[in-house]
């Protein structure tokens, strides 16, 4: 017999009971509603509590994504996996969609002829794509490229989400990133990740549905 007590839960009351046993372990916070509303979801999608703690938020941040959501604009994201996990469903009620230009040859092409990577081009590439959402949790590069790019008026997002993962500029990326003075949602140190990015993205998609700032 194991000692683990497995509990059933009906499928639709899964997620419910996720975010309460996550509130109930968390305890009191100082988040606002929305930003709680995000913190709550990576939580969900990488249960790993220390977000809590290391998640930065601009003061504009929430409703900055709401407006560019609620405006219809795009969300550019640095790879595949995060253009997959996007709620396309709740993205195109607004009329937007999930731009992700990283597998396109001409990405490639634009990398090797200019001596950048895939990721940096990938950006470069998507300046005239009407992007109100950048959400990057893979690749430094590709923030760094970003914020270049905005440092530079080539680029006009409402909002960037910039939580890449790793070891080689990641915590520095993203240290950068909290110091600018337009929205932003990102987290210190090495911890990241596109299921971060998308957790991030869906929550805000979630929130313009219900209507909530």
């Amino acid at each position: 017999m194991s000692c683990h007590e497995i509990r059933r839960v009906r499928p639709d009351r899964i997620e419910a009971e996720s975010f309460r046993i996550i509130e109930r372990e968390l305890g009191p916070t100082h988040f606002p509603p929305g930003e709680f509303a995000i913190v709550r979801r990576i939580i969900h999608a990488t249960g790993d509590f220390d977000f809590a703690k290391k998640l930065r938020f601009h003061p504009e941040a929430i409703e900055a994504g709401l407006r560019a959501i609620r405006a219809g604009k795009n969300i550019l994201v640095d790879v595949n996996m995060a253009a997959s996990g996007v709620s396309r469903y709740l993205l195109e009620k607004f009329g937007g969609r999930v731009i992700c230009r990283i597998s396109e040859p001409e990405t490639a092409e634009m990398a090797r002829s200019q001596g950048l990577t895939r990721s940096e081009a990938s950006m470069e590439r998507a300046v005239n794509d009407n992007a109100g959402i950048v959400a990057i949790g893979n690749a430094p590069t590709a923030l760094l490229k970003t914020m270049d790019l905005i440092r530079h008026g080539k680029l006009t997002p409402d909002l960037v989400i910039g939580v890449p993962v790793g070891f080689v500029n990641a915590a520095e990326s993203k240290a950068i990133l909290a110091e600018k003075d337009y929205p932003f949602i990102t987290c210190l140190g090495r911890k990241g990740g596109t299921p971060v990015a998308v957790a991030a993205v869906n929550a805000l998609l979630r929130l313009a549905v219900k209507g909530e700032r």
